[in-house]
């Protein structure tokens, strides 16, 4: 179908599809419209929301088929490939020649992009594990204070979902900190910051860095990481445990100081220079774009800010990530509805091209 025909007829089925980008759209035409008109023959609507129970139970019979068609041996395989990068030519090849995208939608009223989601919630064996041990909860407070936010990192160390980890440590942290929390509000500052307090927040990161610093080298078995204790560049910005920095200061929230201490840090990096303004704002922006899109990434946790620093500058993977929030707001329609790859894909179709004429 071309773009204009598919968006007419999908409309019927998806409401809002003309907000979404031509990419998204084409997808959809591929995977689902077919399905749908099947569906609307049979007199059934096109769900959203919530998955009943007979959705999951078909959801696992369709992988359960799928596997036993390709060989591929378990779902996490199937759904999570990048976690066997070994495997993934294999897998990938396998998945387009057994049709991976109509099997696993079988029977099932819904776009495809949200059975795909629903199936990698489901089949993710670090969803389901219980409740946390007073050893884990321990663990968890532990490596929180090496790593910081990296949820990422800290759910492969302890064998949980992102998601559990991050909630998990809230819940602690609410716990802990609900004293704080009061009397913090009646002190907080939402002004522009003071010197003395600047000078906080610098001896509060300094501190950590230099703690887990310590923790780092008292583990290597290396006489010259125990003689020193030099910090490498990473460390002034990655994954810092703010609530603890946010207690230190004493009058920001967390969020303040991870703002306050990122910006210092930019203006540091890159010698006071505005490196997103006028000519090298636009470049960065249609470089940012470019590279996201190159990725091909399902899910913003997949993206590598580190390495994207490059398409800006020399700044922390924070800034990096705030200016594609940024850009993400001002520029996508109802982001709020869109994938992340429906997201990069409207960036690049729609607002790449406006950029490179300005430029």
């Amino acid at each position: 179908l071309d773009l204009d025909t598919a968006k007419e007829e999908l409309e019927e089925f998806i409401p809002h599809v003309r907000e979404m980008s031509d990419s998204s759209i084409r997808k959809m035409a591929g995977r689902d419209l077919t399905r749908f008109k099947h569906f609307k023959k049979q007199g059934i609507a096109i769900k959203f929301g919530r998955f009943s129970q007979k959705e999951n139970d078909q959801i696992k019979k369709n992988i359960k088929e799928f596997l036993s068609l390709t060989g591929i041996e378990n779902a996490e395989k199937l759904l999570f490939t990048s976690r066997y990068p070994e495997e993934k030519e294999t897998i990938n090849r396998l998945k387009a020649e057994f049709l991976f995208c109509g099997k696993i939608a079988e029977g099932i009223p819904r776009p495809w992009r949200l059975i795909y989601y629903r199936a990698r919630k489901i089949f993710d064996p670090n969803n389901y594990k219980g409740r946390y041990t007073k050893e884990e909860k321990e663990k968890l407070k532990k490596y929180y204070a090496i790593h910081g936010n990296d949820w990422k990192k800290i759910s492969e160390m302890m064998s949980r979902s992102n998601l559990s980890v991050a909630m998990k440590y809230s819940e602690i942290k609410s716990g802990n900190y609900v004293i704080f929390s009061y009397c913090l509000i009646l002190a907080i500052n939402y002004g522009p910051w003071t010197k003395e307090e600047t000078q906080k927040l610098m001896h509060a990161v300094e501190d950590v860095i230099r703690k887990r610093s310590k923790l780092e080298a008292e583990k290597s078995s290396s006489e010259k990481s125990r003689r020193n204790l030099s910090i490498d560049r990473e460390k002034l910005y990655q994954k810092l445990p703010w609530t603890e920095i946010e207690t230190k200061v004493g009058t920001r929230y967390w969020r303040q100081c991870k703002q306050k201490w990122n910006s210092i840090l930019t203006s540091k990096m890159t010698k006071g220079q505005q490196l997103y303004k006028g000519t090298k704002g636009l470049q960065a922006k249609i470089n940012l774009i470019k590279r996201l899109y190159e990725m091909k990434v399902e899910d913003a946790n997949e993206v590598n800010w580190e390495e994207l620093s490059n398409a800006i500058g020399d700044v922390p993977r924070a800034y990096v990530q705030a200016k594609f929030y940024k850009l993400k707001v001002s520029c996508v329609p109802l982001w709020q509805r869109k994938t992340f790859p429906e997201i990069i894909d409207y960036l690049y179709e729609e607002k790449l091209p406006e950029l490179e004429e300005k430029l």
